[in-house]
């Protein structure tokens, strides 16, 4: 079985965001599937997608803190005519990634205990985000 959406996220600021239980409302086929896999593609080059702790909020704190150590928008960048902040976030989202492909298992995300999906906005207005979620297993 192969099932695709797209979403839509709303806007959020700047920094880390769980976004799982939003991607699975979306997605109540995920009960059908005994086995498979879902991609999680965002349409974006200024915010990505990552899989780490979903309990700790401070952990999104100190991941923020960490990417604007690593590409912090006082370096000297050419393309800047989105802003002080637009080429430091493409460089952010590179980094990333733009899709994550989760397993599926018993209608569930094969998700580790402390695992949950984080949009990484890397802009201080990104504005509102989509993504394709594409579905695919047996049932």
């Amino acid at each position: 079985m192969w099932f695709q959406k797209k979403m839509q996220l709303a806007e959020r600021p700047r920094g880390y965001h769980l976004v799982t239980g939003e991607v699975l409302r979306q997605l109540p086929e995920i009960d059908e599937i005994d086995m498979g896999w879902l991609q999680v593609f965002i349409q974006h080059t200024s915010a990505s997608l990552t899989i780490n702790e979903n309990a700790d909020p401070d952990v999104r704190v100190d991941m923020e803190m960490v990417a604007n150590t690593l590409v912090p928008e006082s370096l000297p960048f050419i393309h800047v005519c989105e802003g002080p902040d637009d080429m430091p976030a493409h460089f952010k989202a590179s980094m990333m990634g733009s899709s994550l492909m989760i397993p599926v298992s018993e209608g569930r995300l094969a998700l580790g205990t402390w695992q949950g999906i984080y949009l990484c906005e890397h802009r201080n207005r990104g504005g509102a985000r989509r993504l394709v979620l594409t579905l695919n297993g047996q049932a």
